[in-house]
């Protein structure tokens, strides 16, 4: 009996012994389809289970003549089966099982990725809880805005990608179609019910209306899913990129014993994981550019998305496996400085505190315009003299009008600014995957 399918890793998904060894079984598949409806005799299927193998390196010497890989395929099987092999392939085309076969694959593809995102999760949640309570300032622009916490870094990128987890569960369940329908998709010479079988053996379902091919507005939509879970990555690694910073530095990506950052300068220690991270993303985006040109196709099929479909689809995912993989690793080793991050907050003597000093102002001024200008001239005097904004607004006539001196200090507590994020943490608690 042939063996039984076990679902490899990665690698092996899109391994040519994988590829090869799928196509088989569905062959098979079909066979014991024909048998039930009494179109085939059964000992013709004991034949072909018995006799049934391939080896890769035959059917590639055979498609060196033949210039079609199932046409190579199906002479090799043929060969090894003898006159059983009649009814291989009968009826159907090259596409029932090269799309049924692909849909395999990625679906096998999609499962690894939406584990990989999940230990991804793991790390984040755990992260996030880790520093819920690590004061940092917040920027906007790339300039200093608000204080928050370290921790809202991590349940956001953590929100993100399980957002990616449900696209790319949906997305999998919108390729797992097979399609066993003949040359133009109209079971000329196939029963429905084979179609129906095999896909039901291989948990699919029947494409609703093929024709020579399973129209590739799936495999699109499937490719910018991986895309968009690469950036997803990538925003993630170009942050860190940025707080790694020898101005900012207040986290940096892991470092091993013995590493070195430069053949011409000792001292640099450049952020190469999270730079890899931001250069395989763009390759995936550009992936996903070539799967939405597979989608128009001359009338029931032709044939240009082949070629281009076993370059992206391998490639893509693989390199998402990789990267995702990366990430947990890079998050879960992540160097942080909550000191660095305390003296960055107090880099601008105040100022990150001026939100709070116009909402109160806005209160006591006759309008909100009014108060804005006045505290707007009292920081920007702080941030061109690099004076205290506190000792400032003290000092100043117009803002002593309105607000008392206890109430200015009163007004540069960093708790205000993070006094609801544990509402936002329990969210994050709530989080099911």
């Amino acid at each position: 009996m042939y063996p039984k399918y076990v679902r490899p890793n990665m690698e092996k998904v899109w391994s040519e012994e994988n590829k090869l060894d799928l196509w088989l079984r569905i062959e098979i598949a079909i066979v014991r389809a024909r048998v039930k409806l009494g179109e085939v005799p059964a000992e013709a299927l004991v034949e072909i289970e018995e006799k049934a193998t391939f080896d890769k390196e035959e059917i590639r010497r055979i498609e060196g003549r033949t210039q079609h890989d199932v046409v190579a395929f199906l002479e090799y099987v043929g060969q090894r089966v003898g006159e059983s092999s009649k009814y291989l392939h009968e009826g159907i085309t090259s596409s029932d099982i090269l799309d049924t076969a692909f849909a395999i694959q990625l679906g096998d593809a999609a499962r690894i990725l939406i584990s990989d995102i999940k230990e991804l999760l793991d790390v984040l949640v755990s992260k996030a809880d880790e520093y819920a309570d690590t004061i940092c300032v917040g920027r906007t622009h790339g300039m200093h805005a608000e204080p928050m916490v370290f921790g809202l870094k991590f349940g956001n990128w953590a929100f993100e990608m399980h957002r990616n987890l449900e696209r790319l569960k949906a997305s999998k369940d919108e390729i797992s179609f097979g399609k066993i329908s003949g040359p133009v998709g109209t079971y000329s010479n196939v029963n429905p019910q084979v179609e129906e079988d095999v896909c039901f053996d291989f948990c699919l379902e029947p494409d609703p209306v093929s024709n020579q091919i399973i129209q590739r507005d799936r495999h699109a939509h499937f490719m910018s899913v991986l895309a968009v879970c690469a950036g997803s990555l990538e925003r993630i690694a170009l942050e860190i990129r940025s707080l790694q910073r020898p101005e900012i530095g207040e986290a940096a990506e892991p470092f091993g014993e013995g590493q070195k950052g430069s053949s011409a300068m000792p001292h640099k220690r450049n952020p190469i994981l999270c730079e890899r991270v931001c250069g395989l993303a763009r390759v995936i985006r550009g992936y996903a550019q070539t799967a939405f040109e597979n989608q128009a196709l001359y009338h029931e099929r032709d044939i240009s998305h082949s070629s281009a479909e076993r370059v992206i689809f391998p490639d893509a995912t693989k390199a998402l496996d990789y990267i995702l993989s990366l990430m947990t690793n890079i998050l879960e080793n992540l160097e942080v400085s909550p000191e660095k991050m305390l003296e960055n907050l107090k880099l601008t003597k105040g100022l990150v505190f001026s939100s709070r000093v116009l909402t109160i102002l806005s209160e006591k001024c006759p309008n909100r315009q009014m108060a804005y200008e006045i505290v707007q001239r009292v920081a920007l005097k702080a941030s061109r003299s690099g004076q205290s904004f506190k000792r400032l607004l003290l000092k100043d006539a117009e803002v002593r009008k309105y607000l008392s001196p206890k109430e200015i200090a009163d007004l540069f507590d960093v708790g205000y600014y993070i006094r609801n994020t544990g509402k936002i943490f329990a969210r994050l608690g709530e989080l099911e995957y």
